[in-house]
């Protein structure tokens, strides 16, 4: 049943951004800073760890997990560091990822050649 609400959860954040696209004419860049934003908002509400333990990782992979990862990390440190931990907990967090997401489009990048 947990791929079933892995699927629907996903496809639901999936399909957001393409209306976003389709019908309200943003920009990827704008759709992306959006459901960003919306991921940060749920989870500062406090919404968005349930929502993980109930999809799984049709809420822990969409984009509005990283604005899960930026608001969790910030308040975590905040309680253990005080004020200057909203800073340092963002980067705590999410450096893993952004780090591997820079280094395997640069591998992607020597390997693969572009069309244009």
């Amino acid at each position: 049943m947990i791929y079933l609400w892995a699927f629907l959860i996903g496809g639901l954040i999936c399909m957001i951004g393409q209306i976003c696209f389709d019908v309200f004419k943003l920009t990827p860049a704008h759709t992306m800073s959006l459901l960003v934003v919306v991921g940060a908002i749920v989870d500062g509400v406090g919404l968005y760890d349930p929502l993980v333990n109930f999809a799984g990782a049709g809420a822990s992979v969409p984009i509005t997990s990283f604005g899960n990862s930026l608001v969790h990390g910030a308040l975590q440190e905040l309680k253990t560091n005080g004020w200057i931990g909203i800073i340092t907990g963002i980067f705590e967090v999410t450096s893993a990822g952004v780090s591997s997401a820079i280094i395997f489009s640069f591998l992607a990048a020597l390997i693969a050649k572009p069309k244009g």
